[in-house]
């Protein structure tokens, strides 16, 4: 009896051991029998139990998970051929049928390849560029407003010098989160046969291919050249109309010095001819004796020959 005890105890324990499993937080079980599942999921966390030595668990996380797709190479509908990264996230919902289906997380991410790749391509093709790129016509009301701006400030005489958005930028109807719903939207019809449930889809990054990507760049700077070539012209102009303003005022400022030097100068030369002539006034031999100097200093020269008969009056001061 007493081996017994301890054999019992042994027994009892490995049987305990086995037929007893812990839950934890954030995921479920699945009891197999010889590896086919029998009741429901277990998903409440805590001690539970099964058959020992005939059942298996199978554990499955029901948290939300994490897919990251591989870039991948689409025509969109204007044919324009760019490169889509794509993530998603997504959780099982039915741990049942994901084990009989997929059976883990390695076999589920291969089904969310084939998946959600397929979703996204037929998704994106059959939209425009423009649809995968903005989520609203945001940018279209700021440049309205902005150009009811631009004319106003025009109106008031003000020079603008502004950069033009080349081409007609188009307004969307869908938009990139509207996109990213539909493919969930097709996705989960597919996922829901796999036990799994879509959380959201996200396109992560959207770029061109590569030939496409260099044009699209010559483009870009093509078009910064014009621009600059038109802020540039526009300066010049700006130039050539100060400087002329500059010259115009210029000139005028000339004009009225020298119209102002002149009537000064006529009104200087205006009072020396009347005190001149007031001196003169006073002595009429004087102003005789003063103008015939005059007429001396400019006319008899070191080399100028005259012949005067002796009793001219060109020489009478001479005489005396």
């Amino acid at each position: 009896m007493k081996v017994l005890i301890p054999i019992i105890a042994v027994i009892a324990f490995i049987g305990a051991n086995t037929s007893l499993f812990v839950v934890d937080e954030g995921r479920q079980a699945i009891i197999t029998e010889f590896g086919k599942p029998v009741g429901e999921p277990i998903t409440e966390a805590g001690l539970h139990f099964k058959v020992p030595f005939v059942q298996e668990i199978r554990f499955v996380d029901k948290r939300i998970l994490s897919w990251d797709g591989y870039p991948n190479q689409i025509p969109t509908k204007d044919k324009k051929f760019i490169k889509v990264d794509t993530t998603a996230r997504w959780r099982v919902v039915d741990a049942l049928k994901f084990i009989q289906t997929v059976r883990n997380e390695s076999g589920a991410k291969a089904r969310l390849d084939t998946i959600l790749d397929s979703a996204t391509r037929n998704v994106i093709s059959s939209n425009n560029l423009v649809e995968s790129v903005r989520n609203s016509n945001a940018i279209i009301d700021v440049i309205e407003k902005q150009k009811i701006e631009l004319d106003k400030r025009k109106a008031d005489g003000e020079t603008i010098v502004e950069e033009e958005i080349s081409g007609d930028i188009e307004k969307i109807t869908m938009g990139r989160e509207k996109l990213s719903q539909l493919i969930v939207e097709r996705a989960d019809s597919e996922l829901a046969a796999l036990g799994i449930k879509l959380v959201d889809v996200q396109l992560r990054r959207i770029s061109y291919e590569k030939s496409v990507e260099a044009k699209v760049y010559e483009r870009m700077i093509s078009e910064r050249q014009r621009i600059a070539a038109k802020i540039r012209s526009i300066g010049q102009g700006e130039k050539a109309r100060i400087e002329g303003r500059i010259e115009k005022d210029l000139r005028k400022i000339d004009s009225e010095a020298y119209r102002r030097a002149q009537q000064i100068r006529g009104l200087a030369e205006a009072k020396a001819s009347a005190i001149y002539a007031k001196s003169l006034s006073k002595d009429p031999g004087f102003y005789e004796f003063q103008r015939t100097m005059e007429a001396y200093k400019k006319t008899l020269g070191k080399k100028a020959k005259f012949l005067f008969s002796s009793d001219s009056e060109y020489l009478k001061f001479l005489k005396n």
